[in-house]
């Protein structure tokens, strides 16, 4: 994958790029301020972005809003936010356009390389990645969705762990469940949300989407 690696400290910026090569990937660019950012997404269109939210010059919300724009321009551009914070109106924004190819993850919650390299590329193959305190927050803070209340528990739970981008077998050993029951409950799930997209992985974008935005 070629990737952009938008981070202001450097011992963390030089870290990450050395793991993302380390895995066999290519950094095609570092940006170390928002302008930066947004400068290199928009010359490399990176098969996925890592960008840190609060950067240079004002240490605010930067680097986000350098990734908005961005996917403004180029739909769909992935993005991984890996950060200290988590923004609410900025990850729903992130969200909105239904396009997927997102990740948010907290800097504290990442704890091995296999983990961090393996939410860049479900990201950049189009689908979500989300820290379980992110969810939280997008799900305590958005108003009641009917489509969401029709879900039972079991479905909610599954929903959740979707949303961080676990697989169906992942969901299975963390739920104590056989795969082919997590199979059941999605469908049960795609079905609920009015969900007929014939692909499975766009079908789980989709459905993740949903919950997040909590329309």
């Amino acid at each position: 994958m070629r990737i952009v690696v938008a981070e202001d400290l450097y011992l963390l910026r030089d870290g990450m790029v050395r793991l993302i090569e380390a895995y066999g990937h290519e950094v095609v660019a570092t940006a170390t301020t928002g302008p930066e950012t947004l400068d290199a997404l928009l010359k490399w269109r990176p098969d996925v972005a890592v960008v840190d939210i609060r950067m240079p010059p004002t240490q605010s919300d930067e680097g986000l809003r350098a990734a908005l724009a961005a996917r403004r321009e180029l739909p769909g551009l992935p993005v991984l936010i890996l950060s200290q914070y988590v923004e609410q109106l900025y990850a729903r924004e992130l969200l909105a356009d239904g396009a997927g190819g997102i990740g948010y993850f907290l800097k504290e919650s990442v704890f091995d390389a296999d983990q961090f390299v393996d939410a860049l590329e479900r990201v950049a193959g189009g689908g979500t990645a989300m820290d379980p305190a992110v969810v939280a927050k997008l799900l305590s803070s958005g108003p009641s969705n009917r489509r969401l209340e029709g879900l039972t528990e079991r479905e909610h739970s599954v929903l959740g762990l979707m949303a961080e981008g676990l697989s169906n077998q992942a969901i299975g050993r963390r739920l104590f469940l056989s795969e082919s029951a997590i199979g059941k409950y999605t469908t049960s799930m795609f079905g609920k949300l009015g969900i007929t997209d014939d692909d499975d992985s766009n079908r789980r974008v989709l459905a993740v989407l949903t919950y997040l935005n909590n329309p």
